[in-house]
């Protein structure tokens, strides 16, 4: 039995012996092919420049073709040719002027009357330049021509230094008195008559914060009398030309103080005795807020929007 076995196991050992000696064989038949492999590529290296040539072939156009594709995308090519005037109405084209034609015939200038309407509307600063002067070539702007070099007859000096009347006289709620502007305007449309005098201004508007002024210089009959500033309070950017307005008042009503003009608003004694006589410190009520606060009024009148008479006094 032993001989058997040992007979069983020869078989497995030379066929174990026959797998062991294999993979050299096997390695030999791998490492075998490597020539033919080398020798396979060559065909490989050769496709990229096959492939290369024909796409360079495939891509690059004929010269016909090129030719062919600028003629299309050209702009211009696609545009029709233009026609002119005279090609459709020669007619019409010789009777439209030729500009540059035109431009080398026209060499005149502009007429004299022309010229003097220009002069006069801007050279004096009816456009920004400077203030244009009178007829009697005076520049109200700087001048001070006819400054006290004569009176005025008694006459005009009368009117000008009559005593006020209480009806016409006002006052402010803070207790200052003053007289109307426009009383101002008629004292002197009565002394010197309308059109004598006038207010020339002196220098542009300034406008401030709150508040424009304006210097101003009153000519009675091509004479210089006085020059004064006035100044006048704004709230809001549309109500500028109101201001510029009551600017013009006050600087007049500045310039008759020195005309003699209701010149008693000026007199300490005559405005303790006016305010004694003719007003009166009220308290009065805010419509709106209800707010009360002590005011100054005529006797005989009432106070005004938005105040009225307080009907009680302060409860503590």
């Amino acid at each position: 039995m032993r001989s058997a076995a040992l007979q069983a196991c020869r078989p497995l050992r030379s066929a174990s012996r026959l797998l062991v000696a294999s993979p050299p064989a096997r390695s030999a038949s791998t490492t075998a092919p490597r020539p033919v492999s080398s020798s396979y590529a060559r065909p490989i290296a050769r496709k990229p420049a096959s492939s290369t040539s024909a796409s360079a072939a495939a891509k690059s156009p004929s010269p016909a073709f090129e030719d062919g594709l600028s003629q299309v995308l050209d702009p211009q090519a696609a545009i029709a040719p233009g026609y002119s005037v005279a090609d459709v109405d020669p007619d019409l084209a010789a009777s439209i002027p030729n500009p540059g034609n035109y431009a080398t015939t026209t060499t005149t200038g502009p007429s004299q009357e022309f010229t003097a309407a220009i002069s006069s509307s801007t050279g004096g600063g009816g456009l920004g330049g400077a203030a244009t002067p009178g007829q009697n070539g005076i520049d109200w702007s700087s001048s001070f021509h006819g400054l006290s070099t004569t009176a005025f007859p008694p006459e005009t000096a009368e009117i000008l230094m009559a005593p006020l009347d209480p009806g016409d006289v006002e006052v402010k709620p803070d207790g200052i008195i003053y007289l109307p502007e426009i009383k101002y305007r008629r004292i002197l449309n009565r002394a010197f008559g309308p059109g004598g005098w006038g207010l020339a201004p002196r220098g542009e508007l300034v406008i401030g914060e709150k508040v424009v002024t304006r210097e101003y210089a009153l000519v009675v009959h091509g004479r210089f009398v006085a020059q004064a500033r006035g100044e006048c309070q704004y709230f809001a950017e549309e109500t500028i030309p109101t201001a510029g307005e009551g600017c013009k008042s006050n600087a007049l009503m500045r310039c008759c103080k020195d005309l003699g003009i209701a010149s008693e608003l000026w007199d300490p004694r005559f405005i303790r005795e006016f305010k004694k006589k003719y007003c009166k410190e009220v308290w009065v009520e805010h419509v709106v807020n209800k707010k009360r606060r002590q005011v100054w009024i005529l006797k005989d009148g009432e106070p005004m929007y938005p105040y009225k008479l307080a009907t009680s006094t302060f409860s503590r």
